[in-house]
């Protein structure tokens, strides 16, 4: 008996202070999410079924199987219950503060000349487009992007709202030979892009750009003039390229017959910091050139085939290397700019068009949306996918609701079965900017009732102009 009472002693001693020394050795981190389903979209698309994730200021520190983590603990524990866990989505091309004219003239022949250029002469201000970018930010953020690329006018306006909300963007300054709001002609809108790009060059969360309209939107000098400062500062180009046949005939006679691309080339302005936007219109030569230049494309599909322009190569761009992310296109081309709207048409669509339907798997699509986005923006080595070190820009999509039951393949569940109100949770730079489904950073409601006051204002602009609302 005096013996079991001592050895009853010994344990409890044992258990007492190895239990103790447990406690002494946790980690002390930001946010720890917990019993999560992680697709972490790195090269070897490690998936933990049951895992965890550990925030320690704005980046990853420890991610791995549920059982690791009793080695820390977090102010903030989010508990998810078996949700997906993912990088956050990469818009890599949109119009943000186009959200304000949404729904207008979307079955008009001639769209551009017919609604938006009048609605953006008449309207188009700093205060118009720091509305626009909020209420944009707004249904990116609830809709699981994290990052996105941006051009338009003001851009300083744009970057105010990321700021606020705590987003992660690439702005573009636009530059175009035609008079506008910001810029009444393409010098000053070079001198109002290198402005931008000096003020916000350090930023942590925000990467400046050039942003020219497009090639024959603009001249070969302040092309050129473009590219040479971009590489000065080293900084993004954003461009829509290859996008229509307006634009290939312009150029082709410019150019004594030249492709868009073939023509850029000649030029001389293809590099690394270019992002073009839609490439519809690329031949063989022209993915050729691309991948020589390490050219990025954003691949807007929704936008191309409601505007009736064509569906861009992608399967062979992808065969061929080049780096190809998903964006929106603007809020009056595509609608919605939340991103996940587009997984399923990119899949479903290049499946018809290529008469295949094992091409495009759902796992590429999501692949697509992350590491290839990051990688257009070449941001692949900080974001994109969760791994140790990388910047904590992560999401949780809820898997309880009707349309997410069951799950048999994660990817084909967020391809094909989810909308954008199963995001849960958006953390960017390590910082909760939404949790369960409510903005912490932004008053929503706000927002909402301040972009409805102004679309009445383009309602009675529009009837006093004798235009139907269409």
């Amino acid at each position: 008996m005096k013996l079991n009472c001592i050895l009853k002693t010994i344990l409890s001693f044992l258990l007492f202070f190895g239990f103790s020394s447990i406690l002494n050795a946790q980690q002390t981190v930001d946010i720890l999410i917990t019993n999560g389903h992680i697709l972490t979209m790195d090269s070897g698309l490690t998936e933990y079924p049951n895992g965890f994730l550990a925030i320690k200021d704005n980046k990853i520190i420890e991610i791995g199987p549920h059982s690791k983590t009793q080695l820390f603990t977090a102010t903030k524990v989010l508990d998810v219950e078996g949700d997906l866990v993912l990088p956050g989505f990469i818009n890599t091309h949109t119009h943000v503060s186009m959200t304000l004219f949404r729904s207008l003239g979307d079955d008009v022949e001639d769209r551009l000349h017919g609604y938006i250029f009048p609605l953006e002469k008449e309207f188009v201000s700093r205060e118009m487009v720091y509305l626009g970018a909020e209420l944009g930010n707004l249904e990116m953020l609830k809709g699981g992007v994290t990052t996105y690329a941006d051009m338009y006018y003001f851009e300083d306006e744009v970057a105010k709202a990321v700021d606020q909300i705590g987003m992660r963007a690439v702005l573009g300054q636009t530059v175009i030979k035609y008079p506008q709001a910001d810029a009444k002609t393409a010098e000053e809108g070079i001198a109002y892009a290198e402005k931008f790009i000096k003020k916000y060059k350090n930023h942590p969360r925000i990467t400046p750009a050039f942003a020219p309209h497009g090639p024959y939107t603009n001249t070969t000098e302040t092309l050129q003039k473009i590219a040479e400062l971009s590489l000065k500062y080293d900084v993004p180009v954003l461009t829509h390229l290859a996008e229509s046949k307006k634009e290939q005939d312009v150029i082709a006679q410019r150019s004594n017959g030249l492709s868009p691309i073939a023509y850029l080339e000649s030029i001389g302005v293809l590099n690394k910091n270019l992002v073009g936007a839609h490439v519809i219109l690329a031949n063989e030569q022209d993915i050729a050139i691309l991948k020589k230049y390490h050219v990025g494309v954003a691949h807007n599909l929704s936008a191309n085939i409601k505007a009736a322009k064509g569906v861009a190569p992608v399967v062979e761009m992808l065969k061929q290397g080049v780096d190809v992310g998903l964006g929106t296109d603007g809020p009056m081309s595509g609608n919605t700019i939340s991103l996940m709207d587009e997984f399923s048409q990119v899949a479903k669509v290049q499946k018809q068009w290529n008469k295949d339907r094992s091409l495009m798997p759902a796992v590429e699509v999501i692949k697509m949306a992350t590491m290839g986005s990051a990688n257009v923006l070449n941001q692949g080595d900080s974001i994109g996918s969760l791994e140790v070190g990388k910047l904590a820009d992560i999401i949780v999509i809820g898997t309880k609701s009707a349309n997410m039951t069951p799950i048999y393949n994660p990817y084909s569940a967020i391809v094909y079965s989810a909308y954008a109100t199963d995001v849960r949770h958006s953390i960017v730079d390590g910082k909760l900017l939404m949790e369960d489904r409510k903005a912490l950073t932004i008053d929503e409601d706000d927002v909402i009732k301040r972009a409805y006051e102004f679309s009445l204002k383009v309602k009675q602009a529009l009837i006093s102009q004798g235009k139907p609302i269409l």
